[in-house]
């Protein structure tokens, strides 16, 4: 198998090269839950422990448990007896009424490493064009892990339509997401309360990335933006024997023409465009062991951290 995605289910385009169930629109939750592979329960046991090598003499270790699927009984983890589990079907129940009252339509859902990460991203109606027709939608994305590596999760992300990239919403030092770690309880209501569903950043989000669509780059700029981000030594003019990074060819190429989307008016040549090659090498070329590590790297692991380093570089040449 080339992939680890548990299952999926989505609308529209088929994204991560074609994974996963389509669903027609206006789909009622069971059917979004069985299709993306969500109609399964996280339960446990207790830990057993054999403390004679040469024997069988089990005993019982009452600080941790051991979560499995239901459906197949599978291991997800082993965990302590004060870890605060988040089902499968609640990820996906958490967007009831905003779906049926704000407004927002579910677009993917999905299970991530054999169940231990599940996520569902839907669209809030948010949308900007810059120039070009540059589209830029507004998702929010809830995910959470049974295995003590994601805390539940809901974030504003925003999506590039014409490569597919993603970016969190970051508003100054404040950035549209809330974390509620598995030692508390998760209340749905209590998180979408503090997101806000107005998406009260959005409009000072557009507002900078509109501000470096018009933003020129030099080539010493570029090259200067990209060794800051990968935290490497570069010169801006070339020097005899040095050789680049694998990582920075692909940076610059993208940023140079290769990349989708990167020759249109406010990509070419700007820092729109400087953003917009580290989002795409991340979310579609950096090396991963399969497209599940992928998109756990882009949305919760190095991934997101090196295209948050991006933009808050990015954001330092409108000073």
């Amino acid at each position: 198998m080339s992939h680890l995605i548990e299952s999926m289910a989505f609308m529209r385009e088929a994204p991560w090269h074609g994974l996963g169930n389509r669903l027609s629109r206006n789909q009622p939750l069971e059917t979004w839950i069985r299709e993306a592979g969500m109609d399964w329960s996280i339960e446990q046991a207790e830990v057993l422990f054999n403390v004679d090598p040469g024997g069988l003499h089990v005993q019982a270790y009452p600080e941790a448990r051991v979560l499995y699927r239901s459906d197949t009984r599978a291991p997800l983890s082993v965990v302590s007896n004060r870890y605060q589990v988040v089902q499968p079907r609640e990820v996906l129940h958490f967007y009831n009424d905003l779906v049926h009252a704000g407004g927002f339509e579910l677009e993917t859902a999905g299970v991530l490493k054999g169940g231990r990460k599940l996520w569902a991203l839907a669209r809030t109606g948010q949308e900007v064009k810059l120039r070009g027709n540059d589209r830029v939608k507004a998702y929010l994305l809830l995910a959470t892990s049974c295995d003590g590596t994601l805390s539940t999760t809901a974030q504003f992300t925003s999506v590039r339509v014409v490569c597919n990239n993603t970016l969190q919403v970051a508003v100054g030092d404040q950035c549209g997401a809330v974390k509620v770690p598995h030692s508390t309880k998760f209340d749905p209501q209590a998180v979408k309360q503090v997101l806000g569903l107005g998406l009260s950043g959005w409009d000072q989000f557009i507002a900078g990335i509109r501000q470096l669509a018009a933003r020129p780059v030099s080539p010493a700029e570029a090259i200067q933006f990209f060794g800051e981000v990968l935290n490497e030594s570069v010169q801006p003019e070339p020097v005899a024997g040095q050789v680049a990074s694998r990582a920075m060819q692909q940076l610059h190429l993208l940023y140079s023409g290769a990349g989708m989307g990167s020759l249109q008016p406010g990509s070419r040549g700007t820092a729109w465009g400087l953003l917009n090659a580290v989002t795409e090498f991340v979310d579609h070329h950096r090396r991963a062991r399969s497209q599940d590590y992928r998109l756990d790297s882009a949305w919760f692991g190095q991934g997101a951290q090196l295209k948050e380093r991006a933009l808050s570089q990015v954001l330092t040449l409108l000073d």
